[in-house]
């Protein structure tokens, strides 16, 4: 008998929550749009992806989610990608963005310049007991300047932490929905947490 996969939300306010959905069900993982409060009672996992992180701020308050999102991100896994990275940091160099404080890192919003610059590097993650190639895209992404001691760094960049994670929270610099791999999708949603319970 297989083991139960846990349902997978994808906070879809902003960005491309869309491309997160297609990969999960692409890995027969169930993927839920979590649009408002109590829809963060119908999933176990949650995926924040990357998009605008001050508009995201901004609808997060108007739509009166802010607490029933940090009550989820305290308990539940939960996986930021780029602006998603940026939410769940303990510190960010903009005012106008509220971090949830979820995973000890300071980043620096937009750190690889603005979209012009963006790029893709070639990378090998090593996860579920094998290694994979990936390519790590880069559009408008937060570049992490501060790695606390409970915070364990499972990607680099050069010298840059592109891939962390702490207790419960999984974040990554890049956007992984736009690989072409499921490795990271897949990793989140039948294994992350127990490799840092």
């Amino acid at each position: 008998m297989k083991d139960r996969v846990p349902v997978v939300g994808v906070l879809a306010l902003q960005g491309d929550y869309q491309k997160h959905l297609e990969i999960l069900d692409s890995i027969d993982v169930r993927g839920v749009e979590v649009r408002l409060a109590e829809d963060f009672d119908r999933v176990e996992r949650l995926i924040i992806p990357g998009g605008e992180s001050t508009v995201m701020t901004e609808l997060l308050g108007r739509l009166r989610m802010e607490d029933k999102l940090a009550s989820f991100v305290s308990k539940q896994p939960v996986w930021g990608t780029c602006a998603g990275m940026i939410l769940l940091a303990s510190g960010v160099n903009d005012r106008s963005v509220k971090t949830l404080g979820a995973i000890d890192i300071a980043v620096d919003r937009n750190g690889y310049g603005r979209q012009v610059f963006s790029t893709v590097a070639p990378a090998t993650l090593a996860l579920n007991g094998h290694r994979e190639s990936l390519d790590l895209v880069f559009i408008r992404a937060p570049r992490v300047t501060r790695v606390g001691e409970g915070v364990t760094t499972l990607l680099k960049c050069g010298d840059d932490p592109v891939l962390l994670a702490q207790n419960n929270v999984l974040v990554s610099a890049f956007h992984p929905e736009l690989t072409g791999s499921a490795l990271l999708h897949d990793y989140f949603a039948r294994k992350f947490a127990a490799d840092f319970s």
